[in-house]
């Protein structure tokens, strides 16, 4: 068996002996109607983180209280950060080309769409001065019809290509068609969901607290392997702490939950307030320690009560206490 194993192992025999313990006292310890024994137990929360790795920085040390947001452990993450960084630049690069396909072409190449244009213009002027020069000619007799209908339709062709170019710059000037636009916004979207995906994957490298509590146990040390889902600390929570006590049938129908109780206990300087919080609907015996045939036959109701969150540091799992209503 590992330590951590036999440690885990030592104290939950601790428990059973504290729980047996106070059963046994419940029966044969002679006590008033208002007055039972009881023990602390926690209910204790397993940090771990869903991706495996080396532990580089434990944080904090076996019994210290700590805070909400405080970090609590540190796994190897070179491989998150590098994936990360790659989900970046994947998404840098998605939106440029999004912006790109949206402002239609580049200025300059909308620049030599407009030199065309020009030179179009300019052809098309001397064609129409040419045509008009023939058609004085033609009216004189000085040309024939041939020469002038040539005249005509390259004034015409030079026109056409004029219309042609003034097209293709409003083309230039438009953004590209909606069914690319859309299928490069999907791409950037699928980028944005790899980039928060490589964001949580280097988050759960950098386990921090949920909320405040005592660190009750740690399992690994630095340096060591550490697997997906293994918890690297037990913590215990003020809200977990809980008191455990048993009753006999005829006093559980005095009791009823958030029903206020009073906590005592050797070495307290003074006594602790807690509500019931839960009460067994099933009854259930003594256990074989107690050697009364009649108190083995004596049903008793296991009881649950909590104290405030401030005052629960002052207790310990384990610990007996004497519960007594107020």
């Amino acid at each position: 068996m590992s330590p951590s194993l036999a440690k885990r192992f030592l104290r939950s025999s601790t428990l059973v002996l504290a729980a047996s313990s106070c059963l046994a006292l419940t029966a044969c310890t002679p006590s008033n109607d208002n007055d039972w024994q009881g023990y602390v137990e926690g209910e204790y929360v397993y940090i771990a983180s869903s991706q495996a790795g080396r532990l580089d920085r434990l944080s904090v040390l076996r019994g210290q209280q700590v805070a909400s947001g405080a970090p609590l452990f540190m796994l190897e993450s070179g491989d998150e950060i590098a994936a990360q960084r790659q989900a970046r630049r994947q998404l840098n690069a998605a939106e440029a080309q999004l912006v790109d396909i949206k402002s239609g072409k580049r200025p300059q190449e909308q620049e030599v769409t407009r030199a065309q244009l020009a030179q179009a213009q300019a052809t098309a002027a001397k064609a129409a001065l040419q045509l008009s020069r023939d058609q004085a000619q033609f009216q004189a007799g000085g040309i024939a019809k041939q020469q002038l209908d040539d005249s005509r339709a390259a004034a015409e062709t030079a026109a056409a290509q004029v219309r042609q170019w003034q097209s293709q710059l409003a083309v230039d000037r438009l953004p590209n068609r909606e069914a690319q636009v859309r299928a490069q916004q999907a791409q950037v979207e699928a980028a944005q969901a790899v980039l928060e995906q490589a964001d949580w994957k280097l988050a759960q490298k950098n386990v921090t607290a949920t909320r405040g509590g005592l660190v009750f146990d740690t399992m690994y040390r630095e340096g060591e392997w550490v697997a997906a889902g293994n918890p690297v600390l037990r913590m215990l929570p003020p809200e977990n702490v809980k008191i455990r006590f048993f009753v006999p049938e005829t006093v559980l129908g005095r009791l009823k939950v958030n029903q206020a109780v009073t906590l005592g206990c050797d070495g307290c300087q003074a006594n602790v307030a807690a509500h019931i919080s839960y009460i067994s609907t099933e009854s259930e015996y003594n256990p074989p320690i107690i050697y009364s045939n009649q108190s083995r036959a004596k049903l008793v109701y296991m009881i649950e009560a909590r104290p405030a969150p401030a005052d629960a540091p002052k207790l310990h799992p384990g610990q007996p206490l004497e519960v007594r209503l107020p």
